[in-house]
């Protein structure tokens, strides 16, 4: 079965093009499933775009993904990660300690890091706040309950060898330009190699889902305008084959950012809709309860606890930006955010 027509997350070593290989590795209980890491063929050996969760099965995975082709983890000069959520991180990390390559991160990274590690534990303490603001207080004790119990380690969330600022890269004789993209969350980057025209997108850009908005800990004023700007900065810039952190690589970036400008444009037009229909002011919560999700429009109703949280914030994040476009009006009664028309 050609690749393209495989699950994108199916174990193996996918030749992108010369020299660049996608290895998907595997991602227990999470929604995802997997996570692309590419290793490029370097003068000095191999380099990593993204490192991938720390998961038992991840080394055994990009072991045996790098034997296909004749190399080892041990050949690995260099970690770049797009962004700090776990799935991209935290192997960088073992691998470090592990095999020893570099690990580099954007610089604007550097205080969510930060935080994460003063925490302590997994619990989304951001987006604990957008829900309490958004009158969904009941569902943020039980996400709070539901990640205190995860595992943690703060040693895969020790610092990186290098920050990463946006502008021309060249690390172990690979160049490529680092883009700040903000949105996903606040530092990311992607890499853009415009000799063979690929980039590297990680999170900012997904070939069949939307990624999630400004969901890092730390304050943080409209994400959602901040992704929406960071979209169309890429239109400014030369097409290219989108080289993703979920999913199969496509032709176009342009093309996909188009139809997620679109969505958002749509998106923002179902708000309204719901917010036209009530006529009285509605929490965030309130307004995600009436909308459909994900690809398949499943009720709001249907999903679990966790994509419950991101459907309130991602709504939130709409209303918001309505807001300071001065097409709602928002008001807030006892630290809950309400908003009409």
């Amino acid at each position: 079965m050609p690749a393209s027509e495989a699950w994108w997350g199916t174990p193996g070593c996918y030749q992108v093009v010369d020299g660049i290989h996608r290895i998907p590795l595997t991602m227990p209980n999470d929604g995802l499933r997997a996570v692309n890491v590419y290793a490029v063929e370097t003068a000095e050996g191999l380099l990593l775009v993204d490192g991938g969760w720390a998961v038992p099965s991840a080394v055994d995975e990009l072991e045996s993904a790098l034997r296909a082709i004749g190399r080892s983890p041990r050949e690995i000069s260099d970690v770049l990660v797009t962004h700090i959520h776990r799935d991209h991180y935290t192997f960088a990390v073992r691998l470090r300690e592990r095999y020893g390559p570099r690990v580099h991160l954007g610089r604007l990274e550097r205080p969510g890091l930060v935080a994460i590690q003063e925490l302590g534990n997994n619990v989304p303490v951001s987006s604990l706040r957008e829900l309490r603001r958004s009158g969904a207080d009941d569902l943020g004790r039980v996400i709070e309950k539901e990640t205190e119990l995860e595992p943690y380690d703060v040693a895969d969330w020790a610092d990186p060898d290098g920050w990463l600022d946006a502008g021309p890269l060249e690390i172990a004789g690979w160049q490529v330009e680092a883009v700040h993209t903000p949105g996903h969350t606040k530092g990311h980057l992607v890499f853009h190699e415009e000799e063979r025209g690929l980039l590297f997108s990680g999170d900012h850009v997904l070939p069949t889902i939307t990624p999630s908005i400004g969901f890092e800990l730390g304050e943080w004023d409209l994400p959602l305008k901040h992704y929406l700007e960071s979209l169309a900065l890429l239109l400014d810039r030369a097409d290219a084959r989108l080289i993703p952190a979920h999913g199969h690589p496509t032709d176009s970036v342009h093309d996909r950012v188009r139809v997620l400008l679109a969505h958002h444009e749509h998106r923002f037009g179902q708000v309204v809709a719901v917010l036209d229909a009530h006529r009285w002011a509605m929490t965030a919560a309130e307004v995600a309860e009436q909308l459909p999700w994900t690809r398949r429009e499943v009720p709001y109703a249907d999903l679990d606890a966790f994509n419950r949280m991101i459907a309130i914030c991602e709504t939130a994040a709409h209303l918001d930006v309505l807001a300071d476009r001065a097409d709602v009006a928002v008001g807030q009664e006892d630290g809950i955010d309400r908003f009409r028309r």
